[in-house]
């Protein structure tokens, strides 16, 4: 990672530093060569050595050609191929580790990773636009990572964070994260290849190709395909492939004109919370699952059939599937021009076309009953309050009076143990415990058409330098989910676990009934589940630089008009019975769909605007300060306003160091969103609350050597909560001044690089502090922080071989970043026992990486 290098502000300015008009503004100057930059798939392995090599200009968060970072009014993060590789990602998530400020919840797997920004509460990623080539992936934000990872395809990432984000994209007013691709080669032939492989079984193949086919037309393609079990333990493996290429066209006098296209089809593992305990006031594992890489799921949930309303399924059953895990698929065609008009006006234009779904097989563990559905087998199946599962139980007395005791039956192996045999259900794998599960089934369909058409109008007289950039952006969306036939079984607490029937018994213990079905407990938990939203978005913005000698002032506007329209499956009055033959003795599918929607229609419109300025003391020293007022459109429902102050200065010392310190206080208004009741964790309720933040923000380059460095990336914050209301009603001094829920007061990284000598390669680590965060807004649980240690090594084998070899979490911590999602707003430890979801323990591997 690289911030402010003496001779890479400008570069990094110009590459890292500079994105395009809102969002959407990726070009090429007159006169570069795109193509010529840094060979895919290698790593800059000099320390000392500048962004001067990356020839492509593309401006995050400002709009004037060729303007420096150290110049910019805005908080910028620029990281370049070799700071990617460094990094060694499994995830997206994992890359935004690279923008100081995030805070990554990277514990789901490869895609579905909670994220969020300067205080706000964890799982906000829905204000963090994440955009390919500055056009955003998705319309609304949040939710990208399924359909985008990066690969050999992608040359560099840029962030800016608050600020001028709002204004030059949608729905991204707490950042925008723009991943910028390699542009054709129009010189010579280039390419490169990369095998990677970890120790955990996750083995990839990826590859690059670029050439020119004429004078001015060039073409690239580049993807991957990949065969991964995910990082903790599992029976099943998941494919996958995405491709991306690219063709581009280049016009006499300047710009161009580019098609490009990309698609994919990826499994991916998933994983929510598991059982945790208390050891002496620290997280420790449950006897017989381990925290580091215990999964829950494996076989017993590779297919399960389960009962749902003829209405959303015709044969009313609806099968979850855990042996595909999160299956997404994507295909999109863009089309980007930019075409000089005059020495000082130039026009662009960008549009694209995404066509996406995801199947997504989720298991949840605790969801639903929270810590209280953690308990003994024993609980299980004798009635009473301590059992989670009562409420069966009581059907189970009235269908089967002969009954002398309840029991277990494993689905597995056929074993059945009563209620009386104590001692065998208390050595059930090490531990004694069962667990309520919940089969979250959720698949969506969508597409989303984006475009974005502007120019951009530069002037120069003495010392005035003025740079105007106007356009207009449409967006229209369409995303219908079925979330039909959520529903829960019993299980046990181990990796790879059994499900169990619950079964009446006579005296002698053998099977006389049974109350569940094939292990399920219930159905329809989470609603009618089958919605639909349509977006109809226009946007008309103008962002205006003006340069007065060593003082720019910047400012920004953006209006966006949207058309939503929300329609809720509507459950029936009366729920529809299972279908004939079901087994148990629960004889309805629960929540009813019944083929009706309640439609709501809304126009809304807002303004988001936002003014800074930058004073150039010395060529060496900068201060800035901003405001920005944007927010965040959702559909129907009301638009989230988000207000930000920022303030900061840039510093270089020749080579020895560089960085930038910056001071901000963040506004979140209205933020609003559904949690679990605090006493019935099943029934959902409405929150809506003000977030309050102050913090101070680093990003430094400490460079004593020219072969070695210390990068140090941290926030430092204090975030609050204020005004909060629970389905519309005031709780007072209840929670006011607590901390949101899932977001650490500090948040730093730092990362140490050795050059080799004589170009060989160079040495790596990193180590990443995450401070203590609280599992809900009640602060009632604290999970504590810990720091995670990472090292590699890249070898230049020879000109054209490189390999790098990188361990993560080596020090095998244990680190959680949120407790049970379902569990409320007073979550608690029950017993000694609660649900999180934690990191995972040291892995390794490594790239083996050829250019050509």
């Amino acid at each position: 990672m690289r911030t402010l290098d003496h001779v890479a502000f400008r570069a990094a300015l110009l590459t890292g530093a500079t994105l395009l008009p809102a969002t959407a503004f990726a070009q090429t100057v007159p006169g570069d060569t795109p193509g010529t930059t840094q060979q895919p798939g290698t790593t800059d392995t000099n320390p000392a050595v500048t962004n001067e090599s990356l020839d492509d200009v593309v401006v995050t968060g400002q709009t004037t050609r060729d303007r420096p970072l150290i110049t910019a009014s805005a908080d910028i993060t620029y990281a370049d191929r070799g700071a990617i590789d460094r990094r060694a990602p499994r995830s997206t998530a994992d890359l935004l580790e690279l923008v100081p400020g995030i805070f990554v919840e990277g514990t789901a797997g490869q895609v579905s990773n909670n994220y969020s920004v300067r205080g706000l509460q964890g799982g906000g990623q829905r204000f963090v636009q994440l955009e390919e080539d500055g056009m955003p992936i998705l319309y609304g934000g949040g939710g990208a990572d399924f359909f985008f990872d990066q690969d050999l395809t992608i040359d560099r990432l840029e962030a800016v964070k608050g600020g001028s984000s709002g204004v030059l994209t949608v729905n991204g007013a707490g950042a925008t994260i723009n991943f910028i691709s390699r542009r054709p080669n129009f010189n010579e032939p280039e390419g490169s290849a990369r095998f990677t492989l970890y120790d955990y079984g996750l083995k990839r193949g990826e590859f690059y190709y670029s050439q020119p086919l004429a004078d001015k037309l060039a073409f690239s393609v580049g993807g991957y395909v990949q065969s991964n079990p995910g990082v903790r333990k599992n029976p099943f493996d998941y494919a996958g492939w995405r491709l991306k290429g690219i063709l581009e066209y280049r016009f006499d006098g300047g710009g161009s004109i580019r098609l490009s296209a990309r698609g994919g089809d990826v499994e991916n593992a998933y994983y929510a919370t598991q059982p945790y305990r208390y050891d002496n006031g620290k997280p420790a594992e449950i006897p017989g699952l381990d925290t580091q890489f215990g999964n829950i799921g494996g076989d017993s949930f590779t297919n399960i059939a389960v009962p749902v309303s003829t209405f959303a399924h015709s044969s009313g059953f609806r099968e979850f599937r855990g042996r595909d895990g999160i299956k997404a698929r994507t295909a999109q065609v863009r089309l980007d021009i930019d075409k000089p008009i005059t020495d000082t006006i130039e026009l662009f234009a960008r549009a694209r076309y995404l066509k996406y779904s995801y199947d997504f097989n989720g298991i949840f563990p605790g969801s639903g009953t929270g810590n209280a559905g953690l308990t003994s087998a024993v609980n299980y199946i004798t009635p009473g309050t301590n059992s989670p599962i009562n409420d069966l139980l009581t059907l189970g007395t009235a269908a089967f009076p002969t009954l002398t005791r309840f029991g277990i039956k494993n689905l597995r192996t056929g074993v059945i143990l009563g209620s009386d045999q104590v001692a065998e259900l208390n050595a059930l794998n090490g531990n004694g415990f069962l667990q309520r599960t919940t089969l979250n089934h959720d698949f969506v369909d969508g597409r989303d058409f984006g475009s974005n058409v502007g120019a951009r109008w530069e002037f120069e007289s003495g010392r005035i330098k003025n740079s105007l950039t106007v356009g207009a952006m449409y967006y229209n969306s369409k995303r219908a989910q079925d979330q039909s036939a959520t529903a829960s079984v019993v299980n046990d607490v181990r990796s790879n676990s059994d499900i169990y029937d619950i079964v009446a018994l006579n005296a002698p213990n053998q099977e006389i009934g049974v109350l569940s079905d094939n292990g399920l407990v219930s159905y329809g938990d989470w609603g009618a589940g089958i919605r639909e939203r349509l977006d109809s978005a226009v946007s008309l913005y103008a962002n205006d630089e003006i340069a007065i000698g060593d003082l720019r002032i910047d400012g920004g506007i953006r209006w966006e008009s949207i058309d939503g329209e929300f329609r809720d499956g509507q459950a029936a009055a009366v729920n529809q019975p299972v279908p004939a033959g079901t087994a148990g003795v629960v004889r309805t599918v629960g929540s009813t769909f019944n083929g009706q929607y309640a439609i709501t229609k809304r126009t809304q419109d807002k303004i988001a605007w936002t003014v800074g300025a930058n004073y150039l003391i010395t060529p060496s020293l900068a201060i800035y300060a901003r405001y920005a007022n944007g927010f965040q459109t959702n559909n129907t429902d009301p638009i989230t306003t988000i207000e930000l102050y920022e303030a900061g200065v840039r510093y270089q010392y020749g080579r020895f160091f560089s960085g930038t310190a910056t001071v901000f206080r963040t506004n979140f208004n209205d933020q609003n969103y559904n949690f679990a009741n605090p006493t019935n964790p099943s029934q959902q309720q409405n929150l809506n609350a003000d977030l309050r933040t102050e913090g101070v923000e680093i990003d430094a380059v400490v460079r004593p050597t020219s072969w070695f460095a210390v990068n140090f990336q941290g926030v430092f914050q204090k975030p609050k909560l204020k005004n909060l209301q629970l389905d519309g009603v005031d709780q007072g001094s209840a929670f006011e001044g607590n901390r949101p829920e899932r977001t650490p007061a500090q948040l730093y990284s730092i990362t140490p690089t050795l050059t080799l000598p004589n170009g060989f390669g160079e040495l790596y680590g990193r180590y990443k502090f995450v401070g203590k965060i609280f599992a809900d807004n009640g602060n009632g649980v604290a999970l504590p922080s810990y720091g995670v240690t990472s090292v590699g090594v890249t070898l230049n084998l020879t000109d054209r071989l490189q390999l790098n070899v990188n361990a993560e979490n080596v020090f095998d911590v244990i680190g959680l970043t949120e407790g049970n999602p379902r569990q409320g707003q007073t979550q608690a430890i029950t017993d000694g026992y609660f649900y999180a979801r934690g990191i995972v323990g040291a892995t390794f591997g490594g790239q083996l990486t050829l250019r050509f």
